[in-house]
């Protein structure tokens, strides 16, 4: 029994001519949730195709449960696609049923575990409705079930919160943090890095269809350089007292021309403890001090570097 659901190594793809994932390599652990992240267009889509076997890399291997993705191992997967699209004339029991006899669920407990996921997703009023009469969100939901109806080892969630209003967002959340504890192991894509940051033991950001980084949530966010934002009133000898801490960025007077506010970016070694020690031994008159709480947004940019970052996220927009 292998300790990983996916092993890809060296995955690889062009089309076209143009390069969509390079050598991209990564394991998706038993039991744990992983996030793959990036801008859209960083690759993550095309190479969780190429990981279950649904388009062939131009080199590289993916292995699933231990073995070359077939038949018998998809029958463990959950796999929500970023293209959405399920049998509009059907109903949204239906739908689920379908899906899970597919998986090999007898009748009666696909019907059973259809109307258990639809209440819990608060569709239980919809039920008889076809896919057609649904809202866009609805109907969404009724795929993220028929991705997990037939309670699969792996499940593979590709922009799950796309289209989903906040509240259903926090329901997807806590479904996924279920599926976790019951001993499943959940990947997801996602371009929105704030859910990541809540879910995932691991994490894989990608870039331009490069891997910048794999590793835990925490070895993530030490990559981003610490800062503090604090304020003193106008003329306190601020850049005096904490030169030697870091870059000190004059942020500029309050509206009321009472407080000076200042950003420090902490050089190695240095902490914020220290420096609030260092202003209060200095007798700095301090209004405010505040350790700013890096996230992983902030994590990608120090990975990729600001202005490539900055050209991926215009790219994203104007996409």
């Amino acid at each position: 029994m292998t300790d990983y659901a996916l092993e890809v190594d060296g995955l690889t793809k062009r089309f076209g001519g143009k390069l969509a994932v390079r050598d991209v390599s990564f394991k998706a652990a038993s039991g744990e949730i992983t996030g793959f992240l990036g801008p859209n267009g960083a690759g993550k889509t095309t190479t969780l195709r190429m990981s279950l076997g649904v388009i062939t890399p131009d080199s590289g291997t993916a292995r699933l449960f231990g073995e070359a993705p077939d038949a018998a191992g998809m029958d463990r997967v959950g796999f929500l696609p970023e293209e959405r699209g399920v049998y509009r004339k059907m109903t949204a029991e239906a739908v689920i049923v379908f899906f899970a006899r597919l998986k090999g669920v007898p009748a009666g407990e696909a019907r059973r575990r259809a109307a258990m996921h639809l209440e819990r997703f608060g569709l239980a009023d919809a039920a008889k409705k076809k896919i057609k009469e649904l809202s866009k969100g609805m109907a969404q939901k009724v795929q993220i079930i028929s991705a997990i109806v037939h309670e699969p080892d792996f499940i593979i969630l590709d922009e799950p919160f796309s289209g989903l209003d906040p509240v259903n967002q926090a329901l997807l959340e806590q479904v996924i943090r279920e599926q976790a504890e019951a001993g499943r192991t959940v990947l997801f894509s996602t371009h929105v890095m704030e859910h990541a940051e809540r879910l995932c033991d691991r994490i894989i950001l990608m870039a331009r269809g490069e891997k910048v980084f794999d590793g835990t949530v925490d070895a993530a966010l030490a990559e981003v350089p610490r800062q503090v934002v604090l304020g003193a009133p106008p003329g306190e000898p601020v850049e005096q007292v904490l030169s030697g801490f870091g870059e000190l960025v004059n942020e500029g007077i309050s509206d009321d021309g009472a407080e000076q506010n200042w950003r420090l970016t902490l050089k190695p070694g240095a902490d914020a403890q220290a420096v609030l020690r260092a202003c209060v031994e200095a007798g700095l008159k301090l209004t405010h001090f505040e350790p700013r709480r890096p996230h992983l947004h902030d994590a990608f940019v120090a990975l990729v570097g600001e202005e490539r970052a900055a050209e991926m996220e215009s790219e994203e927009v104007e996409a």
